[in-house]
């Protein structure tokens, strides 16, 4: 059985180093200290996200058809994996249709009063 490599430290939540690899073929191990990509660092939920995404090639569109989730919805789990990532996202204002959407989301049921805050905030 293997596990999804873990990128931060449980005790302190620094990031952590792989110092060992081994081929499970032959048993040859290699120990030093070896740098994660920054995709290492990325929970399955964002993982997740981003194959979609890449599936999609990048179509919010197709993406929010698959994930059954709205504009805003996507746009959001794009910038958390950015900045997962390490990137700076400059915040845009919120749209007009975007706040539609919130808003007929709310009127739906499909989202409660402080999700609609939430992501009009966002």
């Amino acid at each position: 059985m293997s596990y999804k490599l873990i990128s931060q430290c449980p005790v302190c939540s620094s990031e952590l180093k792989a110092t060992r690899l081994s081929c499970s073929t032959c048993g040859t191990t290699i120990e030093s200290e070896f740098t994660l990509s920054k995709f290492e660092l990325l929970s399955i939920e964002h993982l997740n996200f981003v194959e979609i995404f890449l599936k999609n090639r990048g179509s919010i569109k197709d993406v929010e058809r698959e994930m059954g989730i709205s504009y805003p919805t996507v746009k959001a789990k794009l910038n958390d994996v950015l900045k997962a990532l390490g990137y700076t996202i400059e915040e845009e204002p919120i749209q007009q249709s975007e706040l539609n959407q919130i808003i007929e989301e709310l009127d739906k049921g499909n989202i409660n009063v402080d999700e609609a805050i939430k992501k009009i905030k966002k």
